[in-house]
């Protein structure tokens, strides 16, 4: 009919219209699981990586003598499959000539809301299952990411990335946590010289503890008048970070620098899609991507769920 402005005339408008939208809620999010994992990109239906044990270290060699010569064997092979996730809405014809803009702006980024913390939460709950003895990474060491001996590899031997008995969050079983980190061999028993990145805790009251030991001049919580050494030292390079997708409020975390530890995988970028079904004239829009979280070294973080 002449004059009408139905549905059917306008699916550019709305597409590029509430793809905005969508795109900008998108921009808004602050993110979480990018400071906690390391990024990386996908082409294919998983990821396979690949544990090659190091050398031993160098050796004196006699004059005359041959040197000693040393193999690199393989070791674990963690696989990360990409999961697909998505989500949908639909708007019928009879809203759309009503309100154009108002629902299906809100609709928008309400979508953009769901996606990201979909991936948040996704991201979290590696650290949320990481005391699990049965959430353990495929094809990996076979324990769990916390864990007082997991497994070298090839060449024997265990690591620990988690108080030896757990305890809640101070100034003293951070200094403990952060000495695991500094004196962490690697898979060939030589020192890793790691280094604490983050420190991560749930959003609530852990959040002020991580504030008053990192950020205090002086050491926190005594009458003395001594240095507060984490915080002089740099011993957490880039300070400490609230997650309100941790589930567990007295739980906290490290990262660290090791070269191959948490990691995320994205296999396809988020993307927005509408549509118009021709026989209701509802136009429906929906937004998915593909990605995966996990870990090939454990090192990556140290953990303890607190007391």
């Amino acid at each position: 009919m002449a004059g009408v402005i139905g549905t059917g005339s306008i699916p550019r408008l709305l597409q590029d219209g509430v793809g905005q939208v969508f795109g900008n809620s998108l921009a808004e999010h602050e993110t979480k699981y990018d400071k906690m994992f390391k990024v990386l990109s996908s082409t294919k239906n998983f990821e396979v990586n690949v544990q090659l044990e190091g050398f031993s270290r160098s050796s004196d060699k006699s004059e005359g003598d041959d040197i000693t010569f040393d193999s690199r064997r393989q070791g674990f092979t963690p696989k990360y499959q990409h999961s697909t996730l998505a989500k949908g809405f639909i708007v019928t014809e009879e809203a759309l000539e009503d309100e154009l803009y108002g629902q299906l702006d809100e609709g928008a980024q309400a979508l953009a809301r769901s996606m990201m913390i979909g991936k948040e939460l996704d991201g979290a709950n590696v650290f949320n299952n990481g005391f699990d003895a049965t959430v353990t990474m495929t094809d990996g060491d076979g324990a769990e990411l916390f864990n007082t001996a997991h497994s070298n590899g090839p060449s024997g031997g265990t690591y620990s990335n988690r108080l030896a008995v757990d305890a809640d969050l101070t100034e003293a079983a951070l200094e403990d946590a952060l000495a695991i980190v500094q004196t962490m061999d690697d898979a060939r028993g030589l020192p890793a010289a790691l280094q604490a990145r983050r420190l991560i805790v749930a959003a609530g009251t852990n959040s002020f503890n991580a504030q008053r030991i990192l950020g205090s001049v002086l050491q926190n919580d005594t009458g003395n008048n001594a240095t507060n050494a984490i915080r002089d030292m740099n011993s957490v390079r880039d300070g400490w970070m609230s997650n309100p997708y941790l589930t567990d409020a007295d739980a906290w975390f490290l990262t660290t620098d090791a070269p191959n530890g948490l990691k995320y995988y994205t296999r396809r970028k988020v993307r927005f899609g509408q549509d118009n079904a021709f026989t209701s004239g509802n136009a429906r829009f929906k937004a998915d991507e593909r990605y995966s979280f996990g870990w090939d070294d454990a090192r990556g973080a140290i953990g303890s769920q607190g007391n």
